[in-house]
């Protein structure tokens, strides 16, 4: 790290004023927001309780302006992170080491790619401070390791050239393509996937319930609960402990706005399922989704179809529609690769990471590629 630089951690982003942080990030994403941290602390998601407790990075020049920042946690386990490390843990300790406590740089509970590394523009300060001073702080802490997850393509590349371990995912997004409407959308696709995501876009909107899209302020507490318990429904019955807690959803929705769009389920006039997102400056991201009903399709309908609508009607580039889910490829969503980046302190555990990483990038690329093969898409050879 450059000498005129000094680094700073903070066990809460409170620590940093809001307009600092948020000049450093210019793609404006709501994730690394300040707002959006900040309610993950005071709502208690994280901190001491949840194992996720803050050491945020932050940069400063001689003239003690903020040049860059990083979400950071000093973490005991590997939980919400969604890039999965639990092999290298297990065979790091069955050697003897202590994998845990380690250092990450993410967005905690949100696989959603987006800068990590955030450099204020005009600063002339590169990635490359960032990850000097990410690597002293780890060392400073003690920690095994750092991590930084779900970063830009950009980032990777850098923290590479930095001697970091670069590692590959794989997600699926949805690009527009300058499409006017749904229909429009839909003539892009083979016939046969056309009429079968009619079907499920009829069959959905036809079991009794009403649709509607909501943002800001029109999403009210007593929805917000509501939410919430769509948000159980999931987690209880998938993974058995939920990450975010009832307090969390109104500080953010508060905070963040209109950048909050909530696809909601009525029955009667009443809340049945719901579908959370949060809007970039050019993409929709999906985060949250949950259902107190059976409805078939009902799923599809709310986390993918009304995300596509409301990018179209917006004029938004993308839909990110999160973690997992090759059944999304038949509904538009193409396979894209993720990016993270690891130091790893311990020279046996490093060559061995890097030595499996190689094969996983490999393996990756084959399958991102063989994925996109089963695109719905039509072909330009290919009847309207």
């Amino acid at each position: 790290m450059p000498s005129e630089l000094t680094l700073s951690l903070h066990s809460s982003i409170a620590d940093i004023p809001p307009t600092e942080w948020d000049a450093c990030d210019e793609t404006e994403n709501p994730f690394t927001s300040h707002a959006f941290l900040l309610s993950l602390e005071e709502s208690g998601c994280t901190g001491p309780r949840t194992g996720w407790l803050p050491q945020h990075l932050a940069l400063r020049d001689a003239a003690g302006a903020l040049v860059g920042v990083a979400p950071a946690y000093v973490k005991g386990h590997s939980y919400g992170e969604y890039v999965f490390d639990h092999g290298w843990a297990r065979a790091f300790e069955s050697a003897g080491g202590d994998y845990y406590p380690k250092f990450q740089v993410a967005v905690p509970f949100s696989p959603v790619p987006g800068p990590r590394l955030l450099m204020r523009p005009g600063s002339g300060v590169p990635h490359a401070a960032l990850a000097s001073a990410m690597a002293q702080a780890t060392e400073a802490l003690n920690l095994s390791s750092c991590h930084v997850t779900f970063c830009t393509k950009e980032e990777w590349d850098d923290l590479g050239e930095a001697g970091w371990l670069q590692r590959m995912g794989v997600q699926f997004h949805w690009t527009n393509e300058g499409y006017a409407s749904f229909d429009d959308f839909l003539g892009a696709l083979s016939s046969r996937k056309r009429k079968s995501i009619r079907r499920e876009r009829r069959d959905a909107q036809s079991a009794g319930l009403t649709m509607r899209t909501l943002r800001g302020s029109e999403i009210t507490p007593e929805i917000w609960r509501q939410f919430h318990k769509f948000y159980r429904s999931t987690t209880d019955r998938k993974w058995g402990s939920a990450y975010l807690t009832a307090r969390f959803w109104p500080l953010m929705g508060q905070r963040l706005g209109d950048k909050v769009v909530l696809m909601l389920a009525e029955r009667d006039g009443k809340p049945v399922a719901g579908a959370l997102n949060l809007m970039g400056r050019d993409a929709l991201y999906g985060r949250n989704w949950g259902s107190l009903v059976e409805a078939p399709f009902l799923h599809f309908e709310l986390c993918y179809y009304q995300a596509l609508d409301f990018a179209i009607a917006h004029g938004l580039q993308r839909v990110e529609a999160g973690a997992q889910g090759e059944h999304k490829i038949q509904r538009g969503y193409r396979p894209v690769p993720t990016y993270s980046a690891h130091l790893i302190a311990h020279s046996g555990l490093r060559r061995a990471v890097a030595e499996s990483l190689v094969q996983e990038r490999a393996a990756m690329e084959e399958e991102i590629a063989a994925l996109d093969t089963l695109s719905p898409y039509r072909r330009d050879d290919e009847a309207a």
